[in-house]
């Protein structure tokens, strides 16, 4: 056994236990958010930084990397807990701060519910008075309630921001958004290089999509365009497509069970996802978290999904998406070493929950495993995938949004974060910044930019990816429902892998190019 490998052997049996538990915490709070389950996480974290921290492990770590270590994945493993350990080289007190804030914010978001006309709102009810009401004082009243979370959160995301770039210049970095793309094997440069030409592709086309949308919402809500404002688009932040872009596919799945059907839909694949859905928990209440995640608590057979179905197309989608990351996570080498079983990249599981999600507004789909008759799906296939590349188009300028926002941030912590985001929207989504409105912290609404941050690239990314594979799948004749084959090429080339190999390096060999945004336009921009 090599000096390395015992290295790698020695963290793994301190690392894996303890992140296990943080897991299982972070799990409990968010289906059931209590003081007493908070505090016990945050102890966890703690405890987790402080192991990441450890000064003689990191040195070790550095020493293992000049090492002529012949295992690939030894020598992978002792990189990627190089790279978790030197972000916590930190003092103890910012490490402790950011583990406090982290907790208070996620505990705020999960529990908090905006008030309009003497009631509280769910995140379900917003958005379905957002989708189906033709009332604008009652559209705004939701949309404001939206967002009153932000002044809830601000001055802690702010102060979050302020200690990570403190960590991030400690460790001689100029600010956190980069260090974090570094430590994620992501050049900023290339990531923004790419942002900008989805930017050059997509500014043309969704201008003009815009444009016809705005005249149908104009006329629907009895309004000039030029006075239509955020809250008479079909969610909080348009980065959905709303129903005049859309095709109504509730109708069709209604009375199907979301969970029945996607199931259906990795059983048809060899992937059998029934433990992941016995440990899951699927449906909104109070103190709950209101949106939907994927978590694997162990790294190996526990797997679980929370969500907050009801029965639209919407939360099929989610729940084909979450499961998709469920499917990468179940599928995982068990024989790979500890630090190497999970995804090989945050976008390349975001590809794959994409990927699947899409299939809600695929009438071959809806055809052969939601059971949809013939005559209903008659004619739908061009208004589905004009549907599509409406919502394609949206959410990528959406994600032009955060990931503009987000640098600026962390670039220039002092600047006015209001005004900022109001610009940002302005120039990507073309939305009108409402009166008073930029004197309120709207963009601290998103929790991403608390609980997950330098994160958003990857769904567009992902979004690239997911085209990227579905290319390849056509080429390979293939389908993503009811083709075992496909199943074993996704299970071998995409997900065993694991983190074994760089995540570029996993694009390439699976689809024999490196990743770009030309699957994505081929398919969405036109």
């Amino acid at each position: 056994m090599t000096e390395t490998r015992a290295l790698v052997d020695e963290l793994t049996a301190q690392l894996a236990p303890l992140e296990r538990d943080v897991s299982q915490a972070w799990w409990e709070s968010n289906v059931a958010s209590a003081a007493e389950v908070d505090e016990r996480r945050v102890m966890l974290e703690k405890q987790l930084s402080d192991r990441y921290a450890d000064a003689d492990a990191y040195q070790r770590l550095r020493d293992a990397s000049r090492a002529d270590e012949k295992d690939p994945l030894v020598a992978r493993s002792a990189h990627l807990l190089l790279l978790a350990h030197a972000a916590a080289q930190l003092p103890e007190d910012l490490r402790a701060e950011m583990v406090q804030l982290n907790a208070a914010c996620d505990s705020a978001y999960a529990t908090f519910r905006g008030e309009s006309g003497g009631r509280r709102w769910s995140d379900n009810e917003i958005e379905q008075v957002l989708d189906a009401s033709n009332d604008s004082a009652e559209r705004q009243a939701v949309w404001e309630a939206s967002k009153q979370v932000g002044a809830e959160v601000e001055g802690k995301v702010l102060r979050l921001v302020a200690v990570r770039n403190d960590a991030a210049r400690r460790l001689g970095y100029d600010n956190y958004y980069r260090m974090s793309l570094e430590f994620g094997e992501i050049s900023e440069d290339r990531l923004f290089a790419l942002l900008d030409e989805l930017d050059a592709l997509t500014a043309q086309p969704f201008a003009d999509l815009k444009r016809d949308l705005d005249a149908r919402l104009a006329a629907r809500f009895g309004v000039a365009a030029d006075d239509l404002m955020p809250w008479h688009y079909a969610d909080p932040f348009f980065q959905n497509a709303p129903p005049e872009s859309a095709v109504d596919l509730d109708p069709m799945i209604s009375g199907r069970d979301p969970i029945a059907l996607t199931l259906a839909t990795y059983d048809g694949l060899g992937i059998d996802l029934t433990p992941v859905l016995e440990r899951s928990d699927l449906y909104g209440r109070e103190g709950k978290n209101q949106h939907a995640f994927c978590i694997s608590i162990d790294r190996a057979d526990d797997v679980r999904v929370l969500c907050n179905i009801i029965g639209n197309e919407r939360w099929l989608s989610t729940t084909l998406h979450e499961f998709g990351h469920a499917a990468y996570d179940v599928a995982i080498s068990a024989d790979l070493p500890w630090a190497l079983r999970r995804p090989a990249h945050s976008l390349t599981t975001e590809a794959v929950a994409q990927l699947f999600g899409r299939l809600s507004r695929d009438p071959g789909w809806l055809r052969d495993v939601a059971g949809v008759p013939d005559e209903q799906l008659d004619g739908l296939h061009e208004r589905v995938d004009e549907a599509l590349r409406a919502s394609m188009l949206i959410f990528a300028r959406w994600v032009l949004v955060m990931c503009t926002f987000e640098r600026e941030l962390y670039r220039d912590p002092g600047v006015d974060a209001n005004a900022l985001w109001w610009q940002c929207v302005e120039r990507f989504q073309g939305l009108r910044t409402p009166p008073g409105r930029d004197t309120t912290p709207d963009w601290a609404a998103k929790l991403h930019l608390a609980l997950a941050p330098v994160y958003y690239q990857n769904y567009v990314l992902g979004e690239c990816l997911a085209s990227q594979l579905a290319a390849t799948v056509d080429a390979r004749g293939g389908s993503l429902w009811g083709d075992a084959d496909t199943g074993r090429w996704l299970v071998d080339e995409v997900f065993a892998p694991g983190a074994s190999l760089r995540w570029d390096a996993l694009v390439e060999r699976a689809t024999g190019r490196p990743l770009t945004a030309e699957a994505f336009a081929a398919q969405f921009v036109r």
